[in-house]
């Protein structure tokens, strides 16, 4: 196998010396605007000459965004090029038309590392939903929030000291958004869904709570109830309904989520049958990450089918059915509800608008 790099930041070049001296595939090609003599292959600043490059059978994408990312995957597929990707925002905007593409053009398209960075976690949704009807997923996939969670449960660290402390750690961007309001989290959740149930669902349908509104006073009431909280997303099939959300949540001190600190995930499946898999591992860095990638590649090189699922039907997001309760803080202080739909739950939110609320869901011991 021959592989075309487009970028080459912390994950392309853990991917790069990952690749080194293998014998079944070989970077021969790094996209990358500045000159880099350091590597031991071809360096352009022109993706025409990988489109037009015969020998190079498989293109990686490890620049993230939309675009050019986009337009640069559509054209090598059409070039009869394999694709792998960590782009999660890429794969959620533009799921159907590449899913599309890639099987009318016979290429395998691959994007493990879009969510769970180091674990295998959409290969092994994959595999789990052709043995048995999955039902749920959910877990802890961000792991710039988990970190700060942590921090703050342990050191009693208020959110703006830590968030800094994030990103002196190189944990969080310069613009933190993305994470702490859940949206990094909802793109990794969209691709779960879409492979566990065979769909093909909409990010901006999946309601997001974030973590940038927590204080001190949350932190007590939680510890009195003797829980813990992690930045969770979850999705269910409720009799053809899809219900999805991302969530702050409060589980039992001693359960293995509350226990997972750090920028560790853990993420965890329900199949009909066989019941609940886990999954854990480092959710983000650049070699697990570039793990992943690697592993997409080796999985083309054996021959795998052009995408994890053949079935993308889409399906609108329905939280009428999927019902728990709540932990609901606005400026009156914090309360819990009783048990209410994920539907209620968010609508409560907005109807508190302008206030300072918190919201958070418990899991049920």
């Amino acid at each position: 196998m021959n592989i075309a790099l487009l970028g080459f930041g912390t994950v392309g070049r853990a991917f790069y010396e990952l690749a080194l001296g293998r014998g079944d595939l070989r970077v021969t090609t790094v996209l990358s605007r500045r000159a880099r003599p350091e590597l031991r292959c071809t360096v352009t600043d022109r993706f025409e000459d990988i489109l037009r490059d015969r020998s190079i059978d498989t293109v990686v994408e490890v620049m993230g965004g939309l675009e050019p990312a986009y337009g640069y995957l559509c054209e090598a597929m059409r070039a009869g090029k394999h694709i792998v990707t960590a782009n999660k925002q890429l794969m959620c905007a533009h799921y159907d038309e590449l899913l599309t593409l890639a099987q009318e053009c016979g290429v395998s398209l691959r994007c493990t590392a879009a969510a769970g960075g180091g674990i295998p976690w959409l290969t092994s949704l994959s595999r789990a939903a052709r043995l048995d009807e999955l039902t749920a997923v959910g877990g802890i996939l961000n792991g710039t929030t988990n970190y700060m969670l942590s921090a703050m449960t342990a050191s009693g660290t208020d959110y703006t000291t830590c968030l800094r402390e994030a990103q002196a750690l190189g944990y969080a961007e310069a613009d933190p958004t993305a994470d702490v309001e859940g949206y990094d989290a909802r793109r990794k959740l969209v691709l779960s869904a879409n492979l566990a149930f065979g769909v093909s669902v909409r990010e901006e349908e999946i309601p997001c709570f974030g973590i940038s509104s927590v204080d001190a006073a949350d932190f007590a009431a939680w510890r009195e109830m003797g829980r813990v909280c992690k930045l969770f997303v979850r999705a269910e099939r409720h009799d053809g309904r899809i219900s999805a959300f991302v969530c702050p949540t409060l589980f039992p001190t001693a359960s293995p989520v509350a226990q997972t600190n750090g920028t560790g995930n853990l993420v965890t499946l329900r199949g009909a049958r066989f019941g609940e898999l886990s999954f854990s591992g480092a959710g983000a860095g650049g070699y697990p990450t570039g793990s992943s990638v690697l592993s997409d590649c080796v999985d083309i090189a054996e021959g795998c089918p052009s995408f994890y699922v053949t079935r993308h039907e889409p399906k609108p997001i329905d939280n009428s059915a999927a019902v728990s309760r709540f932990y609901l803080r606005t400026g009156d202080g914090g309360t819990c509800t009783g048990p209410i739909t994920v539907a209620e739950a968010f609508a409560r939110i907005e109807r508190a608008r302008g206030e300072q609320v918190f919201l958070a869901r418990l899991e049920e011991e």
